[in-house]
């Protein structure tokens, strides 16, 4: 079994690459906001605290993010994919101290590298559909023009772009996020726990990089 974080900027492809280790390694995989959105649904403790900052248009707090993680991790400790977090030194610090707790420290943490010039041309070129959800890409995965799976049968798909997928976003997206998170990568690296993987390149090849940087 293996405990890993992956973190990369956005368009780096950690979605993609987490599905895949978590089928291949049995891995618990804790995407934060898909944590946040199952707790507040659920209206746990945790999640109507969450709910409170994101109602007033606040952060949720990092005790906060840190709390569902733990109480996710007591399903599997020993195993495990931590998806897009930490994103700061200070939730670095905090995750940190709470996988000690539970005497279940990070064997690894993944850094997908992917140079700007690319990461700004696969998200200003995705488009995804209202209906059903699919994510398109320009180049790398063109719509088609058959018919949307969740319409009536006929009806193509009702593609949109993300705001904050459009070119003329995107680089800040990526401004903020080297800002934030560069110094991650330095604070794990440190600690002799960074694996940095170059994301470009066909899919397999990405993923074989991975594998082979946690083996």
């Amino acid at each position: 079994m293996a405990r890993l974080a992956l973190f990369g900027p956005p368009g780096a492809g950690k979605g993609t690459q987490a599905e895949r280790l978590k089928a291949d390694l049995s891995l618990l995989h804790l995407a934060t906001g898909d944590l946040l959105r199952a707790q507040v649904a659920a209206g746990t403790p945790l999640g109507l605290e969450a709910k409170k900052h994101m109602d007033a248009g606040g952060l949720v707090p990092d005790e906060v993010v840190i709390g569902m993680i733990r109480e996710a991790l007591a399903e599997k400790p020993d195993g495990f994919l931590l998806d897009g977090f930490p994103r700061t030194v200070a939730q670095a610090e905090a995750l940190g101290a709470m996988l000690d707790d539970l005497d279940a420290p990070l064997d690894a943490v993944i850094s997908l590298d992917v140079p700007t010039d690319e990461l700004t041309r696969r998200l200003g070129g995705r488009w995804i559909c209202r209906r059903c959800g699919r994510s398109f890409h320009e180049t790398s995965n063109p719509y088609d023009g058959s018919a949307c799976p969740d319409g009536d049968g006929t009806e193509p798909c009702d593609l949109y772009q993300r705001d904050d997928d459009r070119p003329e976003t995107v680089a800040a997206r990526l401004q903020a996020y080297t800002a934030q998170t560069a110094p991650v990568a330095d604070f794990y690296r440190s600690a002799g726990l960074l694996r940095e993987v170059d994301g470009t390149g066909a899919l397999d090849e990405v993923y074989e990089r991975t594998r082979s940087a946690i083996r």
